[in-house]
């Protein structure tokens, strides 16, 4: 058995394996969570009680998850005198599936972000958000309904890569002498410099996860959104790739949009999925005025940041956005929006991404029940309209909030037959 410094397994539970490349989930999962900072405790408190009324309520007992609690951020900083202990990253190793709170980046030192450095680290190169509006919830714009797509942004390359050099610094310094004498480059001395890299092995992985999820779930099209109408070789081929990709081993089941109208008239063959793609700055615009024509949208790293917090902005904002962050197998869920440390222990906040994000790791699970019921008790306390928080137009806490989703999960399994 895997040992850990300063965590202890769970005396019940199973451990999730991997066998023949696909996920082997036992009823009684062991998970680890990480609470979080500033209102982490707050979200946590309330996603737990919903996720285990859910589970309960879907199977009546049959399965129910075991949490193991995990560190980082200031509580692992107390714990272990580190943000981010290896024990931590070898529990989501050992356990496979994870759910965490914000984290607060350390100032003065350390990672430059803890949810960059674990996504690096644990090569969590999706980051799946699915954005769909919920009735009831309080949008800036005219038809929210609309809002349908889930994001695929790649996590581990573009700017996020981290790879650049301040200015004045001898290392910026060489790099622009390099760059201007021996690449024909013409950059000014006070630069500081950025790279920004992408590979065929990161665009094509990122690609082909949004691809199987789109075919796996019969949804119409794949859009691929980059700009590289100016960035030809890292942006551009992006796009160039991810067609590529679709021909090279999903051609039976996608087709290009250029396909679409030159051989079949714009009308997609049964089956298949559409391959476009969308210049960044143009995207934008559809995603406000034609949101209901893209399904699932696969971006590079900094393009799919922007896009993501705005189309959860058409939403009701990012507490109402899920998020995960998967690899090959490994799927850490969480809150999107930030700390909020104004509001730590105030029992005020809204915990709706936090919660959608537990549906979203459930499904993951394959507890589709539960997940299911989940976000229709969500629903119904959006359209009933009576326990919604500050931040939503009402006046109900953290703890209200959840009350009414487990009074609405309790109907549901009345229901169940």
């Amino acid at each position: 058995m895997t040992t850990f410094d300063k965590i202890e397994h769970p005396a019940n539970g199973d451990t999730i394996t991997v066998d023949n490349n696909k996920l082997n989930i036992p009823d009684n999962p062991i998970i680890p969570f990480i609470e979080g900072d500033g209102i982490g405790p707050d979200l946590w408190f309330a996603t737990k009680m919903v996720l285990d009324a859910a589970v309960e309520k879907a199977y009546g007992g049959a399965k129910k998850i075991e949490w193991l609690e995990i560190y980082a951020g200031d509580k692992a900083n107390d714990k272990y005198g580190e943000y981010l202990p290896k024990d931590t990253l070898n529990a989501i190793k050992h356990y496979i599936v994870a759910i965490k709170g914000p984290l607060t980046t350390p100032i003065g030192g350390g990672f430059r972000s803890l949810n960059v450095s674990l996504r690096q680290l644990l090569n969590l190169y999706a980051c799946v958000r699915p954005v769909r509006y919920i009735t009831g919830t309080p949008s800036p714009v005219r038809e929210p309904e609309k809002m349908n797509v889930v994001i695929f942004r790649e996590n581990t390359e573009d700017v996020y890569a981290g790879i650049e050099w301040r200015e004045g610094t001898p290392d910026a310094l060489k790099v622009i002498s390099f760059l201007n004498d021996s690449m024909n480059a013409s950059i000014r001395s006070d630069s500081g410099i950025g790279i920004k890299p992408m590979s065929v092995t990161g665009s094509k992985r990122l690609i082909r996860k949004a691809i199987q999820y789109a075919i796996e779930r019969n949804l119409a099209s794949v859009t691929l959104v980059h700009k590289g109408n100016i960035m030809k070789y890292t942006e551009g081929a992006f796009k160039d790739w991810g067609y590529e990709l679709a021909a090279e081993e999903f051609g039976d089941r996608t087709v290009s949009e250029q396909d679409l109208w030159d051989k079949h008239g714009g009308k997609a063959p049964a089956g298949k999925v559409i391959i476009k793609d969308r210049i960044a700055d143009s995207m934008f615009q559809q995603i406000l005025i034609r949101s209901d024509e893209y399904d699932v949208i696969a971006t590079p790293n900094l393009n799919g940041d922007y896009l993501s917090d705005a189309c959860a902005a058409q939403i009701g904002g990012l507490g109402m956005a899920p998020g995960a962050n998967i690899g090959d197998h490994i799927g850490l869920f969480e809150a999107t929006h930030g700390t909020a440390p104004k509001y730590t222990g105030q029992d005020k906040v809204n915990p709706g991404s936090m919660i959608l994000s537990g549906a979203l790791m459930l499904e993951y699970l394959g507890f589709d029940a539960a997940s299911n019921q989940l976000r229709t008790a969500v629903k119904s306390v959006y359209s009933e309209g009576q326990s919604l928080t500050r931040d939503q137009g009402g006046t109900a806490s953290t703890t209200d909030f959840c009350d009414a989703v487990e009074s609405n999960l309790r109907a549901l399994a009345k229901q169940r037959p």
